[in-house]
This record gives C-alpha cells, sequence and structure tokens, in this order.
C-alpha cells in the first residue's frame, strides 16, 4: 500500500479505532488521527492473534480506569495516561531514530490535536465512568465510527454520504439511543448526562480525525501519536493541577498499576500495535476490535466488578454493531454474491 493510498480516508479509520483508543484506544488511540482506504487483506492467523490481544488490551483499559478513580480525579487520572504514555513515545522515537518535526505550525497541531483527540474525549469518559458501567462506557466509545463518518462527509468532498453509509450511521445512532435507554433521553439525572458525556467524547474522535486528515496525515504515525500526547499533556497536567490540586506520585499499589496499565500498555504499547495490525490486516479489518472491545470490557466488569448492565444496554450493542457491519460492507457484498 502507497503512503498517499494510506492517507487518504479519516472515516475509515475513525470507524476502526473506535478505539483509543485508541482506542488509544485505544482505543484508541492516534488512531483516529491518520487516513486510509477500505483496502482489505486476508486475516492470517498471526494477524488475529494481534487483534485479538489488542482488542483485550482496549478492552481492558476500561476497567485500569475505573481501578484509578478510585483514588484520583478524572483530570488527574487523564493527565497521568497523556504524560507517561507521552516519555514511552518519545523514548521509542528516540530509539528508532526517528525524524523529529521542527515547524511551529506541526506543533499547533499537535496542540489542537492532543485537545480533540485525548483532552476532551478522556476527560468526559473518566468522569462518565464516575457515574455509569465500564461496559456501557465501552459500549458508546463504539459510536466513534458513526460520528467519524458524518463528520468527514460534512468536511471532505470525497466522503459524500452514501446510502449504504446513511442506514448504518442511521442504524448506529438508533443502537446509541437504545443503549442509553430512551426514557433517559427525555429527562436528565446524573447518569443521562455520563453517558451522554461519553458520546461527547466520541464525537470530539470524530472531529480529531477530520484535523488529522487537514494538519499531520504527512507524518510518520508514532512521531504523530508522541506529538498529540505531548500537547494533550501540555494542557491536562496544568489543568488537573488548577482544578483537582498538586498531581501526587504518593498513590496506591493499585493505582499505580491502573495508571501503568492504561498510560503505557493501553496508549503507548497499544498505539504502536496498532499500526503493525493495520500493515498486516488492512484497515478494514480493524473493523474487528471496534466490535470486540466492548464485550470484553462488559465481561471484566461483571466478573471484577460485579457490573451488570441493564438489557437496553446489549440490546443497543448489537444495534449499533449492525450498523457498524452496514457502513464496513463487506457483508453485504459477500450476499449479494451468488
Amino acid at each position: 500500500m502507497s503512503r498517499k493510498t494510506y492517507l487518504k480516508s479519516p472515516a475509515n479509520l475513525v470507524g476502526a479505532f473506535l478505539l483509543r483508543k485508541l482506542r488509544v484506544a485505544l482505543a484508541a488511540n492516534p488512531a483516529h488521527y491518520s487516513q486510509m482506504t477500505q483496502i482489505q487483506k486476508t486475516i492470517s492467523g498471526h494477524s488475529w492473534l494481534l487483534i485479538a490481544i489488542l482488542s483485550l488490551i482496549w478492552g481492558g483499559s476500561f476497567l485500569s480506569v475505573h481501578v484509578a478513580l478510585n483514588e484520583l480525579g478524572p483530570l488527574t487520572a487523564v493527565a497521568h495516561r497523556t504524560g507517561w504514555a507521552m516519555l514511552i513515545l518519545w523514548g521509542y522515537i528516540a530509539f528508532k531514530r526517528l525524524p523529529i518535526p521542527r515547524e511551529p505550525r506541526i506543533w499547533a497541531a499537535f496542540l489542537v490535536m492532543g485537545i480533540l483527540n485525548n483532552v476532551i474525549p478522556f476527560s468526559l469518559m473518566a468522569w462518565g465512568q464516575l457515574h455509569i458501567e465500564t461496559g456501557l462506557t465501552a459500549i458508546l466509545n463504539a459510536s466513534t465510527a458513526i460520528f467519524g463518518v458524518i463528520a468527514a462527509a460534512i468536511f471532505f468532498a470525497d466522503e459524500k454520504l452514501s446510502w449504504r453509509k446513511a442506514i448504518g450511521v442511521t442504524t448506529g445512532f438508533f443502537g446509541v439511543a437504545t443503549a442509553i435507554g430512551l426514557a433517559n433521553l427525555t429527562h436528565f439525572d446524573l447518569r443521562s448526562i455520563a453517558q451522554l458525556a461519553v458520546v461527547g467524547g466520541t464525537l470530539s474522535y470524530a472531529l480529531a480525525g477530520v484535523w488529522a486528515r487537514k494538519t499531520i496525515g504527512h507524518l510518520k504515525p508514532q512521531v504523530a501519536a508522541a506529538g498529540m500526547v505531548t500537547g494533550a499533556s501540555l494542557v491536562m497536567i496544568p489543568l488537573a493541577w488548577i482544578i483537582e490540586g498538586p498531581i501526587t506520585l504518593n498513590l496506591a499499589p493499585a493505582t499505580w498499576l491502573a495508571i501503568g496499565y492504561y498510560a503505557i500498555i493501553a496508549t503507548a504499547v497499544a498505539y504502536l500495535l496498532y499500526y503493525r495490525v493495520l500493515a498486516l490486516a488492512g484497515s478494514g479489518n480493524l473493523m474487528l476490535v471496534t466490535l470486540t472491545v466492548a464485550p470484553v470490557a462488559i465481561i471484566l466488569g461483571a466478573v471484577t466488578l460485579g457490573e451488570a448492565l441493564p438489557l437496553n444496554a446489549y440490546v443497543g450493542f448489537g444495534i449499533l454493531a449492525l450498523g457498524l457491519i452496514i457502513l464496513d460492507g463487506r457483508l453485504l457484498s459477500r450476499l449479494k454474491r451468488p
């Protein structure tokens, strides 16, 4: 795949990273920042293994954030996430001797990208997890793909909203509404506001994909990821300090383990693993990560925290998953074959 082709479509990437995701989340993840096409590849056994590992890593990030929030405020938890991930990623770049951009406009773009892809979504989702289950947070996080398609259609002439995409988006929105609970949309309590905050985070992820295509899509992904979390750290560390007080390192061992997991493994390492999976399996097949992160988070929440999601959350995820499958398009194409 040529670099020009790889950097073409943010909608496909946002759909893949549901992640950060990802995902970092991972899920994302700087997975929202580079652009690619829907070129499909046959998935080897090694690729399946890496996809499963990435799903487990990002699925576990919701649980680790929950653990950290037992001692930290949401902004401080995010400051730890971006700060430690920044150090790890720049260490990787130094080890690989990758070129570092020096243009002020690039670093300004990193700052905006860090705000859109880390500061806003990480903070909204961390605060949301104070009031809703980890599994439900992961389900709502999967709506990133839906907003990514809409944002791309609005801002880019080559990302038209086809009938298939429109049906997928509509189905996805109905799934999100069902997961939140249609009754919760008619009144505002703390739980419903927390769910809307998580959805707001996915919208920010989608806008980050648009910004990335316009400003930093030409950079090496590892460098862009490091620059992004650097921009985020420049905002999050003072913001957390001002609002929640000085950031202390005198934390319980369980909190440090949680921070180490979601900052180093689920952010820095997952970002690097994501691009390995991308090279082996193709961008379209990364939709599988989107569909498997939420079940992992649901199972971990149920086993370790005793969480029990309402039936509408599972039904909503099923409808949302159907919308993602429609957006992906491959299953429909296979059904049309004689």
